[in-house]
């Protein structure tokens, strides 16, 4: 009784968040949005007071958000339906068939079988074929994949340990993806530490319930993306470059997400303070030259090596299809897109989203590019602390600056901003990994149909605080500085 008493500021948040989370993996409709707020506001309350109540420890912290994953190992997701998607293509995996050449509608429709019956090759037979294919929906089941490499190794992974058991597999997916938020609990404290940031940032993406329900729960694996980056990072700052580059070309086997800000590592890689050859302000010298060939060279040739045992013809242009669809086809919890859409549907009258799909990429190329060659560098005596704090810092600014043009953001997208931020000054990821939720409004008991007040309010708020904090500083250039200053 005593000891309840003195730790009664910990176990209830901890009671109240297993309940929570309880209710939310296997009770929880998606429809019901209002009941979706309220638990996830709930668990973002109890977090708070976890974090508190620990003093933030780290042992404590870790085992209690590890503990919390563990919750929903049985529970089927319930926000997403990707995952039958994730289990069919690892299911084709283990039987030898290359998952980017068939979609399930030509499963369905014996198309599929009858082409590979011409060829003289084994036709396709899988559990639970219908079952997956009614899971994953029709607009998923009526286009080709597009998940990476290392990301289909994951599905067959699932498919070999449980292949007849729909649970089974998700248990398995769910196992590799909190190995995966394990991996940078560990890697992330590694680099806070060689940074001389405080260790308890981590716990704002470790026991954020916005990563434990969006990833975990509903089996996403940004996490495992994410792990490669973060590891990749760490061993950049510690001037190992070349196995940090091995697993920069693993994490865009996972996701291509980090294909976007590889050209940020330009100036981190070329640029030696000491030369006294300097061409355009640029100092550097010939190792360095070497240097960044190689390091490039190899994220390519890792990309190339994973991507090997599916490379023909018919599956570049699959998958460059699909991809394309993400750019001119989907839309959903968009931001200034809408904006633009609206003015479209005024000017002329219909939605000009293949015109803008096509045009917005080049926009966010060209803020990358102007980030990756002319952001001003600043070096820390020793071992280069404050240019690795600058390397994050423009890599979030870079693919918030991305999901703030997109066409389409779902809400697991933003656990990139969010675990980028662990290691920056600015903290309007955290605020938009809450914000996000209001995103689910779009799917009502009558159908998908977003609400685009909740969209508007969700966005006014994340940008309007990132606004603040960027502008905030005394100068411009000192945006890619990085303080010590504590987080809110």
């Amino acid at each position: 009784m005593i000891l309840v008493k003195q730790h009664k500021n910990l176990i209830i948040p901890i009671l109240g968040s297993v309940v929570l989370y309880a209710l939310f993996a296997y009770y929880l409709e998606r429809s019901d949005f209002l009941y979706l707020v309220l638990l996830y506001a709930g668990l973002f309350f109890c977090a708070w007071q976890i974090i508190k109540a620990t003093q933030y420890n780290f042992w404590i912290i870790a085992g209690i958000g590890v503990f919390f994953r563990v919750l929903f190992l049985p529970a089927i997701p319930n926000l997403s339906q990707d995952f039958y998607r994730f289990l069919w293509d690892g299911r084709l995996m283990i039987q030898g068939i290359n998952p980017y050449l068939f979609t399930p509608e030509q499963f369905l429709d014996g198309s599929a079988n009858a082409l590979r019956q011409a060829q003289g090759d084994t036709l396709i037979s899988l559990h639970q074929s219908q079952e997956l294919i009614n899971g994953m929906g029709e607009l998923n089941a009526s286009h080709y994949s597009n998940y990476p490499p290392i990301n289909q190794l994951c599905f067959a992974i699932a498919a070999l340990f449980a292949k007849g058991s729909v649970l089974g597999s998700v248990i398995v997916l769910r196992i590799l993806i909190i190995a995966a938020d394990i991996g940078i609990l560990y890697f992330g404290k590694k680099l806070l530490e060689k940074l001389k940031l405080p260790v308890k940032h981590i716990f704002w993406y470790f026991l954020n319930p916005f990563i434990i329900i969006e990833l975990t729960g509903n089996l996403h694996f940004e996490g495992v993306m994410l792990f490669f980056v973060v590891w990749s990072l760490y061993l950049l700052h510690e001037r190992k470059w070349l196995w940090a580059a091995v697993l920069l070309g693993l994490s865009v086997s996972v996701k291509l997400l980090p294909l976007l800000f590889l050209p940020l590592f330009f100036k981190y890689l070329i640029v030696n303070k000491d030369s006294k050859v300097s061409i355009f302000g640029l100092h550097f010298d010939k190792l360095s030259v070497t240097k960044m060939v190689l390091f490039y060279g190899v994220i390519l040739g890792t990309v190339l090596l994973t991507f090997a045992p599916f490379l023909s013809s018919d599956f570049i242009s699959n998958f460059a299809a699909t991809i394309s669809l993400w750019f001119q086809n989907f839309e959903f919890n968009a931001s200034v897109y809408y904006v633009i859409r609206w003015i479209g549907f005024q000017t002329v009258g219909w939605n000009i989203i293949e015109t803008v799909g096509k045009t917005l990429p080049l926009i966010v190329i060209a803020f990358i590019l102007i980030l990756a060659f002319f952001r001003p560098l600043e070096f820390a005596r020793g071992k280069g602390v404050n240019i690795t704090q600058q390397l994050i810092t423009a890599i979030l600014l870079s693919v918030s600056f991305y999901f703030l043009l997109s066409t389409t953001v779902h809400p697991w997208y933003i656990a990139t901003p969010l675990v980028l931020s662990v290691f920056t000054r600015y903290n309007f990821p955290i605020v938009w990994s809450f914000m996000v939720v209001f995103s689910y409004s779009a799917y009502g008991v009558d159908g998908f149909q977003e609400n685009l007040g909740l969209v508007a309010i969700e966005y006014c708020v994340v940008i309007g605080i990132a606004l603040w904090e960027i502008l905030n500083y005394q100068h411009f250039s000192r945006t890619f500085k990085i303080s010590a200053k504590t987080k809110i």
